[in-house]
């Protein structure tokens, strides 16, 4: 994630296209780690999460009138929720339709920025290894119930803070870092890791 660049920001507010298009290419690698993580087996087994990415930015751009809360922390949220909506929607559709082909995504662009997202909770082998590393996070992030995948994602992927996660959740700061910490343990269990870290 990059810096905090008001006069970018001010200009999106503005109605600026370029500036939207700047912010969305700033946070891309965290957007494309989110909507992995977030997306789950069902989703990622039928859809690649690089054309669900594309799809986030297409709407947020045809969009960007509306985007009227200076700061680029209301950008970010403005982004993973449209991110949020999109994947239940897509998740809602497939369990509607109940489909059973299921066809495999051929790795996508920007896995290794994915992968660095990731980083600050597990650390790939080597380069080499990044799709089955990408996989292997993944599945053990989807073992994880709904609420510790959520704390997970805000606090590693989006970086918010345990007082934002708190305030979003309607959570005490202190419960909010109680719950990562467990998080993080279980996670760190099925990655075959030590236990969780315990600064949460």
């Amino acid at each position: 994630m990059s810096d905090e660049d008001p006069e970018l920001t001010r200009a999106a507010v503005g109605g600026d296209r370029r500036a939207v298009e700047a912010l969305i290419e700033q946070h891309l690698p965290g957007l494309r780690a989110f909507v992995r993580l977030r997306a789950g087996p069902l989703i990622r087994a039928r859809e690649s999460s690089s054309d669900l990415v594309q799809s986030v930015c297409r709407e947020v751009l045809a969009n960007a009138g509306r985007f009227q809360h200076p700061g680029e922390d209301a950008f970010k949220r403005w982004l993973y929720t449209t991110a949020l909506r999109k994947i239940v929607d897509r998740r809602d559709y497939y369990l509607a339709q109940k489909r059973d082909a299921l066809r495999e995504v051929a790795p996508g662009e920007g896995d290794a920025a994915v992968l660095a997202c990731y980083g600050s909770f597990a650390t790939p082998s080597h380069q080499a290894m990044v799709r089955e590393e990408l996989a292997r996070i993944e599945a053990a992030f989807d073992e994880l119930g709904e609420e510790d995948r959520e704390v997970v994602s805000m606090a590693h992927v989006l970086g918010l803070s345990r007082a934002e996660i708190g305030a979003q959740l309607g959570k005490s700061e202190g419960a909010v870092r109680a719950q990562l910490f467990r998080a993080l343990a279980r996670l760190s269990k099925r990655l075959g890791g030590p236990d969780g870290d315990a600064s949460g």
